[in-house]
C-alpha cells in the first residue's frame, strides 16, 4: 500500500517556475514508476512526467519536454516535478501517481493517487 500528498501548488505569473513535491508512505516506495498527471476539469487525466525505479529514466510530454523535470529522492520517499518557463495553458491540477508498471502512459497504468494541487498561470 502506498499513499501519496501532493505539495507545492499555487499561483505563479507566466514564466515563473513551481516545484512540486510528492509524499509517499509505504516500505515499497522505491520499487514504484512514478508520474505527474494532470487534468483539465471535465476532462481525463493526461501523463505529464514518468520515472521509472530503479535506473530513474525519464519520459515527458511534448509540453513538458525542455521545461518540466522530474525526479524522485528514494531515500525521502518523494518525487518531485520542477516546472519552469510556465505557460498559462499549463493550469491545471496535478496528480501524483505510483504504479507497478514501467512506461505506463495511461491513468489506468497506476494503482494509486495522490489528492492533487492546484497549479495557476497568470499571463
Amino acid at each position: 500500500q502506498v499513499q501519496l500528498v501532493e505539495s507545492g501548488g499555487g499561483l505563479v505569473q507566466a514564466g515563473g517556475s513551481l516545484r512540486l513535491s510528492c509524499a509517499a508512505s509505504g516500505r515499497t516506495f522505491s520499487t514504484y514508476t512514478m508520474a505527474w498527471f494532470r487534468r483539465a476539469p471535465g476532462k481525463e487525466r493526461e501523463v505529464v512526467a514518468i520515472i521509472l525505479w530503479p535506473v530513474s529514466n525519464t519520459h515527458y510530454t511534448d509540453s513538458a519536454t525542455g521545461r518540466f523535470t522530474i525526479s524522485r529522492d528514494n531515500a525521502k520517499n518523494t518525487v518531485y516535478l520542477q516546472m519552469n518557463r510556465l505557460k498559462p495553458e499549463d493550469k491545471d491540477v496535478y496528480y501524483c501517481a505510483a504504479g507497478s508498471v514501467g512506461w505506463g502512459l495511461k491513468s489506468v497504468d497506476y494503482e494509486y493517487w495522490g489528492p492533487g494541487t492546484q497549479v495557476t498561470v497568470s499571463s
